[in-house]
This record gives structure tokens, sequence and C-alpha cells, in this order.
């Protein structure tokens, strides 16, 4: 979340003095000399922080950052041009730039809310996890956007699969933002990779009823459901994800899936393909929709498809495995054989068994 100071009015001041003629006067008359404003110092580095300010108002980052850095010039050390060029510099990918202007802030007598809380958020698209997490913690101790930083910082739990840490967090920005959509939705998501799915489906309509146009929630409410085996309704809400975001590929995919599990094949394979249409190189829909093809008996079709996926992704192990199982069918007992020990190289155990009967 980018977080810019507003900016502060100043008075420009007028220098200079205005040689007036005086006809009177028995002295010669002298020809008077150009006006002159001149801002003093601070008055310039103020004057280009504002530039920086309205910069940053528009998305213009390299530009701010080019202004904070003549504020800074005139006016070396001033904690909140350090703070939002560290914040422009963030919002550029110059992460580590922004670091270093931020721990500038911090060491200044001057130094601003909301510090810790923007080296957060820069370690964290840094992938620096521990480091995030220190600064977040920091941040709600000083009480900076505290809801954001639990938040955020559940968010880096999530990603480290420390689920309890993930869950405690998303529910603090709850209690201090009871209509958090974001944060139920995580939760949500927290839960579903717990198995707890009538958990993580209640967190997901609970998103849903404060954000109703979270295209991604209606997704994930889907996976939910479907895996708590309630197949129509999760076609019901990846339906609900395709009509609000119809590039939705991954939704596309899911309700083929779901199609898929439900037995109805040919509409699997319509989802799987308008999926593909989308994003040509994704190695899951081809892969899915060899398996559709398989079940209606298009074994041709299916080895293309499982064919495609292992061209995108050559160590796509179900792919082989899938492959090999067609190849059966089409009485190619050593391309088959071939597949499944590939398989299970990769990992598969179930290929294992099927390598069995192969010389």
């Amino acid at each position: 979340m980018k977080k810019i100071l507003s900016c502060c009015a100043f008075l420009a001041c007028l220098y200079g003095v205005l040689q007036a003629q005086n006809n009177d006067s028995p002295t010669p008359q002298s020809e008077s000399k150009d006006s002159i404003i001149n801002l003093i110092p601070s008055q310039e580095a103020e004057k280009a922080y504002n530039e920086g300010i309205e910069k940053m108002k528009i998305g213009d980052y390299k530009a701010a950052i080019d202004f904070f850095t003549q504020s800074l010039a005139i006016k070396p050390d001033w904690g909140k041009s350090y703070f939002n060029r560290g914040v422009a510099k963030k919002e550029n990918k110059q992460y580590g730039a922004a670091i270093q202007d931020f721990e500038k802030c911090l060491s200044l007598t001057d130094s601003l809310q909301d510090v810790m809380y923007n080296m957060a958020q820069t370690f964290e698209l840094l992938k620096e996890n521990e480091k995030a997490i220190s600064y977040y913690t920091k941040s709600i101790e000083r009480n900076e956007n505290k809801s954001q930083a639990y938040y955020h910082r559940g968010s880096v739990y999530l990603n480290l699969k420390k689920y309890k840490e993930a869950i405690d967090d998303f529910s603090q920005a709850i209690v201090l933002k009871p209509d958090f959509a974001y944060a139920y939705n995580d939760r949500g998501s927290t839960k579903r990779q717990m198995e707890d799915y009538n958990g993580a489906i209640s967190d997901y309509l609970k998103a849903l009823q404060f954000n109703p146009d979270m295209t991604f929630t209606y997704n994930n409410l889907g996976s939910a459901q479907r895996k708590s085996g309630d197949l129509k309704g999760a076609i019901e809400s990846y339906s609900k994800a395709i009509a609000s975001k119809p590039d939705s590929y991954i939704a596309l995919n899911n309700r083929g899936s779901a199609r898929f599990d439900l037995g109805d094949y040919k509409g699997a394979i319509d989802d799987f393909s308008n999926a593909i249409k989308i994003k040509g190189d994704y190695t899951y829909a081809y892969n899915n929709r060899s398996a559709a093809k398989f079940k209606i008996k298009d074994y041709n079709g299916s080895v293309d498809d499982a064919t495609k996926a292992i061209q995108l992704n050559s160590d796509y192990a179900v792919a082989y495995l899938n492959r090999g199982i067609a190849k059966e069918m089409l009485r190619d007992p050593k391309g088959a054989c071939t597949d499944w020990e590939k398989a299970k190289n990769l990992g598969i155990e179930l290929a294992g068994k099927y390598t069995e009967d192969c010389k």
C-alpha cells in the first residue's frame, strides 16, 4: 500500500529591489534593473519535494525519484524526502535502493510513521520473509497500519506454510477491520490448505459479502466446494468467476475439473479448450483435456494433448502417466512402458504398478 505524505504549502519570498526613477533627483538617472524572484534553499528543496509528490500521484515514479533527489541535494537531512523517495523506489522495483532510503529516514530525528511498514513490504517483495516478518512486527508495535500489517504478515506466514500463525494474523486484521474482505479470503485459503473446507467456505462467503467484485474469491470458493464434494456448488461458483472475468483461464480449468469429476466429459473438454484459447501454454489444461478425451475414448486426442503438456513441461509426471495409459489403449505397449517408467522416475508411485507388466 502506497503511503504519500501530503504536500506542505510554502510562501515564495520576493527579493531584490526595484529601483525607481526620480525625475527630481539631482543625481544622474540610472536604468532600473530586472526584478528577481529568489527562493531560499529550504524553499527550493520544498518545491522539488512537492513536484516529486505530484509525480507520485500520477504514477511517474522515475520522475518522482529525480525530484526527491533534487530536494535532498539541497536539504540532505530531510526525513520525509528520504521516506517518499524510498516509496517511489519501491514502486519502481528498486528494492535495495528503497531499503537504503528507509534506513536513512530511520536514522534522522524527523523519522516518520509507516517506515517500518514500508520496509516490511519491500522485504516481502524481495522474498526475504524473515526480515519482512520482523519489520511487520515492528510496524505493529509502533501502531503503523496495524490491520494491514497483520494482514501482510499473515500472507508471509501463509507463503511459509505456517498456517496457524497466518490464521492468527488474518483474524487480528479482521478484529481491527471487520469488513476486511481480503483478510477473510486469505484466511479461507489458509483453512483450505489445512483441509478445513467448511471453514474456508464460510470465510470466502464472508469476503464476498463485503466485496462481491472479488472474482478470485469465487474461484477459491469453488475449489473449497469441490474439495468438500459439492461439485454442483463448485461449478456454480466457478461460473460466477468466469461471468465476472471471462478471460479467467484458471477458473475455466477449474470448472472443467469439476465437470470431469461429475462425469460431464464433453463439458469439461469445452472448458479446458477455452482455457487453452486464452493461455496457449497452459500445461494443466492440456493434461486435463487429455484425461477427458480418454474418457470419451478419443485415445489419439488424449495422446496428442498429453504430448503437448510434456513439450511445455518435460518434467510433468502426470502427463507421462496419462499418455502411457492412452498409448496402451492404442496398442503401443512399448511407448506406454517408456512413459510409465518416466512417470515413475519423476515420483508417481502409481506408475510403478503399471511398469510391473513391462518387460
